[in-house]
Order: structure tokens, then sequence, then C-alpha cells
């Protein structure tokens, strides 16, 4: 069996394989054996890792999304020793408002949350903590004081040297063009040869069904969906630091401070093919009138912009599991936008996962059940 031999081969070096590979090659299940994980591009993170909003929410997402959202708490406020040269969460709370035509959502909003992790604001409390916002815009938001910030480098930068740092290969530049069984293993032909490992995780992102493809199982119906971004300077006279992240809630865009600039999304989700995602002038120009019918903002030049790809199944939940009747073949896709503040929890789920254990009982408390996750749950599968 010419080629290099891994126990375990993760295809894709984004947050979700990163995150997993460390937890099985250094974290607390200890070490699983060899594990290689694969980059085709020249830099991990390149695509939908390197391209997020990166806020902390517990109330942000599905169900399912927000228990590893609370499940990954702990890690984001003490993460291994030497994980990361500083913390990895910072201050930032995040509002989700509405007009008067939208109380109607504001309160069931509130209903689902209850009491304690979220506060009802009037419209006076709304812009006295948002202050760009137009005078008469919102009639009120609820307000969800502890979410924060996510240094998103040092989060996945952490995961990468932890794993190198416990015996796992990086390989950058080196994408995947088949994948098949020989034998008892799995065969990964790559830029850099064949590649023989006993199990692998798909951890490929929006190429996630390709992969599968390539191995003969069956897609999980991943729809990538493209969401645009783009960074102004804030109004003179203004310091936007200790604002809040500012979200319609409809989800008809965003306003978010960044490094003393103005992080804005018309929170699109565009149906795309699997790509390295183009901000479309269409899309940038929704952008702009969305943000200034609600904010005290003229929009005349714009520093950058960029896309990215969140990826969906049919549900809005994560897949993680093994494939039914394909031997060591193992899902880790459909995180759609909440990946990086449900990484720590998911990665774990996953390790168990892997390694044949139960999911650690304070990620069971919360309500993370591996049948809500596992890839038969899909209609027409398993």
């Amino acid at each position: 069996m010419a080629g290099e031999r891994f126990d375990i081969a993760v295809i894709g070096a984004g947050i979700a394989g990163a995150s997993v590979a460390s937890e099985l090659a250094g974290g607390e299940g200890g070490k699983a054996g060899r594990i290689v994980l694969l980059e085709r591009e020249s830099q991990p993170g390149y695509h939908t890792t390197g391209r997020s909003a990166a806020l902390f929410s517990t109330t942000y997402g599905p169900p399912v999304i927000r228990a590893l959202s609370r499940a990954s708490a702990r890690f984001f406020d003490a993460p291994p020793e030497g994980f990361a040269a500083h913390a990895l969460l910072g201050p930032r709370g995040v509002m989700m408002i509405a007009r008067a035509d939208q109380s109607a959502q504001l309160a069931a909003l509130m209903d689902e949350l209850g009491e304690g992790r979220a506060w009802l604001l009037d419209a006076i409390e709304t812009r006295r903590l948002a202050p760009l916002l137009r005078e008469g815009y919102a009639a009120g938001a609820v307000f969800e004081p502890e979410a924060r910030d996510i240094d998103v480098n040092a989060l996945h930068h952490g995961y990468l040297r932890r794993l190198r740092g416990a015996g796992g290969v990086v390989k950058n530049d080196c994408a995947l063009y088949g994948l098949s069984r020989e034998g008892e293993a799995w065969r990964l032909e790559t830029g850099e040869g064949a590649i023989h490992a006993d199990v692998v995780v798909n951890a490929a992102g929006a190429w996630a069904d390709e992969v599968a493809a390539m191995a003969g199982i069956p897609a999980i119906g991943l729809v990538p969906k493209r969401r645009t971004a783009l960074t102004v300077k804030a109004p003179e006279g203004m310091e936007p630091s200790a604002w809040p992240m500012v979200v319609d809630i409809e989800e008809e865009f965003y306003l978010k401070p960044e490094a003393g600039r103005l992080l804005l999304s018309p929170a699109d989700e565009t149906p795309s093919p699997p790509c390295d995602a183009q901000p479309e002038e269409l899309d940038i120009a929704i952008c702009i009138d969305r943000i200034e019918r609600a904010f005290a903002l003229q929009i005349r030049h714009i520093e950058s912009r960029w896309a990215g790809l969140r990826s969906f199944v049919a549900d809005k939940c994560p897949v993680a599991g093994f494939e039914t009747g394909a031997p060591g073949f193992f899902w880790l896709a459909g995180q759609g936008g909440y990946g990086i503040q449900s990484a720590p929890a998911l990665a774990k789920v996953a390790a168990a996962l892997l390694a044949g254990r139960e999911i650690p009982a304070e990620i069971a408390d919360e309500g993370v059940l591996p049948a809500a996750l596992s890839p038969a749950r899909l209609e027409g599968r398993g």
C-alpha cells in the first residue's frame, strides 16, 4: 500500500476541521493516533472561517446551535494553557432591533429567550445604546449584553498550534482529487500523492457534498449561501468601539463595530455553488440602502468588501456523525453561520463520537444529543 499512512484524515482546515483535529490529537480524550489535516488552499481558513462576523451569542440560531454555543462558553472563557496569548472573547453585546411593524417578531423572540439572558428595550433605550440609529426608526430591541466578540484568528491558530504540538500533521496546498475504499482503509488521492487513513472526517465546508460524491456517498443536501460584508469609516466625531452589534429582527441587515470601523452586511443568503465567493454590486447596493434607511450614515466610500459562504442543510443544524454503510466516513458539516461560536463544543462532540465515547456530560446537559446531529436524521437518509 504505497503512500503515507494515518489513523484519521481530516479534510478541510477551516475552524471545523482544525478544531476536531486538535481535539483528536491533543484534547481531553487523549491521542487518537496519527492525525493529518488536509487543506486545498495555501493557508487554513481562507474561505468561510476567515470571513466571519465573529460574534459569540447564546441567543442566536436554532436550539441545537444555542445549546452548542452555551456549551462552548467554558472553552472560550478558559482555553487550555498556552492556547492563545490573550483572551479569545471581548465585550460587545448585540441588539435585535425592530421597527413598529416588526413588534410581533420582537415579542416572540423575547418570549422564546425568556428573562435572564436578554433584556427588552424601548425606543429610547435602544437609541441610547445605538446612537447611530435614525430617530424613530426602531420601536425597541432585544438586547443580549453578554454577547461578545471572538478573536477568530487566535481561536483558529490556537487549534492549529495545539494540533501540531501533539504531533498532528497539517498539509496546505493539498487538494483532494479522489476518495475510495482500499481494503479496510480509505485512499485519498491528493496533490501530494496518495494518503491512507482508517477514518476520514469530511469537514470540507461548502465542498462537503462534493467530497462525499468522490466516495460514492449520498449528499446531505448542503446548500452554500453567499453573505456579503463591507467596512466603512465611522462618522466624524463618533467613537463606535463601545457600541453593541445591531441586527434587524428579520435579519435584513447588521452593523457591527470592528477595529474602529463599521462592519456592515445586508445579511444576504444567496444560494451559490462552492467557490471562492466574491461580493456582487447588487448586494453591495442593497446593503447600503438598508443601512442608510436605519442609521444616520451616508456611505460615500467603502474601505473593503468581501463575501463568504455559509453552508446549511434543510433544518439549518450541523451534521456530525458516521455515514451509515460507509465504514470510517464521518460528516462534520452544515454549521451555517454559527461555526465559529459553536466550534469548541461541536469539536468535542465529534471527537467523542469518532472515538466511540459518550459525549461530555457538560455538553449533553445543555441538551446536545447525537441524534440531533446525525446525518441519519435528514430526510431520505439512513
